[in-house]
């Protein structure tokens, strides 16, 4: 594995990560989950594809691992998607 892809490097580029979450209520709950690890600036939602997306955004190297725990607790599950946000299926 390389830096990219164990870590959401700080910047505008992000880190694009997919959800089996679909109701309103639980995308926002795994966003504030996600904006409660250290490092996290900015959480994304996509609603517009299907599964669902997030984008997040780091003002700090952090580990994808911690994005994962974050939100597997509750029992949901985010899975890196890739490096760069547009590898995004949002639409244009």
């Amino acid at each position: 594995m390389s830096l990219l892809a164990e870590h959401i490097i700080p910047g505008d580029s992000g880190k694009v990560f997919t959800t089996n979450a679909t109701k309103e209520s639980d995308l926002e709950r795994i966003k504030r989950m996600v904006m409660g690890v250290q490092g996290v600036k900015d959480v994304i939602i996509v609603k517009k594809v299907f599964p669902r997306e997030f984008i997040i955004h780091t003002h700090k190297l952090v580990a994808v691992s911690e994005i994962e725990n974050a939100v597997k607790l509750p029992g949901f599950h985010l899975i890196p998607k890739g490096i760069f946000t547009w590898q995004s299926q949002e639409p244009k």
